[in-house]
């Protein structure tokens, strides 16, 4: 199990990354031309990697059902809006809300498609990652002004 949470927790420090970097071709081009790039070089390294290791053609991609292919597009929405989002409200508050939205959606999903565990405990626990998330990034209170020597 460690293992798997260990992959886990990679993933996400690539998909931080990966928008980290995204967004700053999208400074020097435009969220649209970042996405392209991501997918382009995605492309030509995922073949690379698949003539090497081999598996590119392994499967029988006319037995899927045509909306499991609806990743691709999802995909490059989500790649250009992290885009067009880290040069206006940071790289932190991007992952934060992505994350938000995954767990959101990974909850929902699981309590459709019945997976085992306690839905309650589910939407309660991440009801709390989300509380917790929106008073962590609550903008702190003004200071109180500095004392000068007719205050005493």
């Amino acid at each position: 199990m460690i293992i798997y949470a260990a992959l886990a927790v990679l993933a996400g420090v690539l998909v931080g990354l990966s928008r980290q970097l995204n967004g700053r071709l999208a400074l020097s081009t435009s969220a649209m031309e970042s996405s392209f790039w991501n997918h382009f070089v995605g492309f030509v390294f995922i073949t690379c990697m698949a003539l090497v290791v081999g598996g590119l053609f392994a499967g029988e991609p006319e037995k899927s059902a045509w909306w499991a292919y609806l990743g691709g597009p999802i995909g490059v929405i989500f790649i250009a809006a992290g885009s067009w989002l880290i040069p206006r409200i940071g790289a932190a508050q991007t992952a934060m809300l992505i994350i938000a939205g995954q767990m959101i959606s990974g909850v929902i999903l699981d309590i459709v498609m019945g997976a085992p565990g306690s839905p309650l405990a589910r939407t309660i626990g991440v009801a709390l990652i989300l509380c917790g998330m929106w008073m962590s990034r609550k903008q702190k209170s003004t200071p109180m002004p500095e004392r000068t020597n007719s205050d005493n």
